[in-house]
């Protein structure tokens, strides 16, 4: 039997009209649902889990990296990421990241970065961040994938989604693609590009996972008795343990974060690379391989890491954790210069002061690059947000439109946040005005995320 196409068609149920659709229900889609439904718009959010928080949850990724400018003086995304760190913080569930500095245990002891990480516990991400959908009024299709864009003409109108239910139409003013992997504006045939220039790779995967019995006490002490490893945790015994071929894991250093849990540590040192994470066989490979990583890791700390004897595995992430796939061509492209030199922008939408930390897509190092030093704070424009061409779509979260070396920088998770939130309220304004998102008044999308405590540039260029 050879394989051939099937032709399928059926009549789709329209369940809602809305005036903006967000799909994907990670830390860019919390933001945009919950910014877009703050600023008067109906809004429905579809999520393919039971639970929100993406990469937060799902992928098991932790903490969110540091909110905060280069110099750890200023903090740069608030707005809905803090809304839903102090809802988290007041039921335990979080450590606010004013609270936490450069080195810590909480920020896996790294200097260049961690500075005022956010630990948090990733149940409690699934708890707050549904009932702030449910105090702002989001309309949740939940347990549902997206499968195909609405689109007439060159303009995106809603999403096919899949669930229990069957098929399902939704239609919407304007839709925000928060997917991570470009998946919306793909479909509607938006331009797109993958990797880096010079071959297309992407930066690698990383299956998570959670270790407890770890004695917090004798790795603290390690640590305080070894300071020049702090930013390459147990590099010399990873490296010696390499060439006798115990250590198979292509990282160079530890990379553990201590939870809000007494003896319970994420653990972000699996590494799979050479995989393509929009391909469902890719993905089906990266998390076996991850998952067989898990193991051995366990199994190695037990056995020469101090503190980590009793360590035992408890649970290791839904889906591994994907780094880069497709990224927007949008109506600007942010690079790696605009970073470095802290370039301002008129239609600026969220700060930010990251590092570019780019781990290599088929090498061993993974280390922030020596080779871009970014300003203590730069500015992300709204036209990174914005397809070259489709009408009625915005995107947010690492399918940006930018640089492989630029995304290094701006694809960790309270970014995410700040550029959802932005497309959610562009979004809105959009919708209520009856312009297409590229056409809105950008003086108006940051007059309300002000209003939504976004942390913006005043007038004079200040923050």
């Amino acid at each position: 039997m050879t394989n051939a196409a099937i032709a399928y068609s059926t009549e789709v149920p329209v369940v809602a009209d809305v005036d903006v659709l967000v799909i994907g229900g990670g830390p860019a889609g919390i933001g945009a649902a919950i910014a877009a439904a703050r600023a008067g718009a109906n809004v429905a959010l579809v999520e393919r889990y039971g639970f929100l928080g993406g990469n937060a949850t799902a992928g098991l990724v932790g903490p969110f990296m540091t909110s905060f400018s280069d110099d750890g003086k200023t903090q740069l995304v608030k707005g809905v990421f803090d809304e839903l760190v102090r809802r988290m913080e007041a039921f335990g569930g979080a450590v606010h990241p004013e609270y936490v500095r450069t080195g810590s245990p909480y920020s896996g002891f790294f200097s260049k970065g961690h500075d005022h990480v956010t630990p948090f516990d990733p149940e409690a991400v699934k708890l707050a961040a549904a009932e702030m959908m449910e105090q702002y009024g989001v309309r949740l299709f939940m347990h549902s994938f997206f499968l195909e864009s609405l689109t007439e003409d060159n303009r995106v109108t809603g999403a096919i989604i899949l669930n229990k239910s069957g098929l399902q139409a939704i239609r919407a003013k304007v839709t925000v693609d928060c997917s991570a992997d470009g998946d919306v504006a793909n479909s509607a045939g938006a331009a797109m590009e993958q990797g880096r220039k010079a071959d297309g790779l992407t930066q690698p995967m990383t299956m998570f996972f959670r270790v407890a019995g770890v004695d917090d006490a004798a790795v603290l002490k390690y640590v305080e008795e070894h300071p020049e490893e702090r930013d390459l945790l147990f590099g010399d015994l990873i490296a010696e343990k390499r060439k006798t071929g115990e250590w198979t894991v292509n990282k160079n250093h530890l990379g553990i974060y201590q939870t809000t849990q007494p003896g319970v540590w994420r653990v972000n040192t699996s590494r799979v690379q050479g995989l393509d994470g929009t391909k469902a066989e890719d993905l089906t490979k990266a998390e076996i391989a991850g998952r067989r990583q898990a193991f051995e890791l366990v199994r190695f700390f037990r056995k020469y890491f101090p503190g980590f004897a009793n360590a035992v595995l408890v649970d290791t992430a839904t889906q591994i954790g994907v780094r880069e796939t497709r990224r927007l061509i949008g109506e600007y492209m942010l690079t790696a210069d605009d970073l470095i030199s802290g370039r301002s922008f008129e239609d600026v939408i969220a700060l930010y002061g990251y590092p570019i930390d780019i781990h290599s897509p088929n090498e061993v190092t993974t280390e922030f690059s020596k080779e871009f030093s970014t300003a203590n704070i730069y500015q992300l424009p709204y036209r990174i947000l914005v397809p070259e061409k489709k009408d009625g779509l915005l995107l947010a979260g690492r399918c940006v439109s930018a640089t492989h070396e630029a995304l290094g920088a701006i694809r960790v998770m309270p970014c995410a946040f700040a550029l959802g939130q932005a497309a959610g309220v562009g979004a809105a304004v959009a919708s209520q005005t009856g312009v297409e998102p590229r056409h809105v008044n950008i003086k108006e999308v940051q007059r309300i995320l002000v209003e939504q405590g976004a942390v913006l540039p005043d007038e004079n260029g200040q923050v």
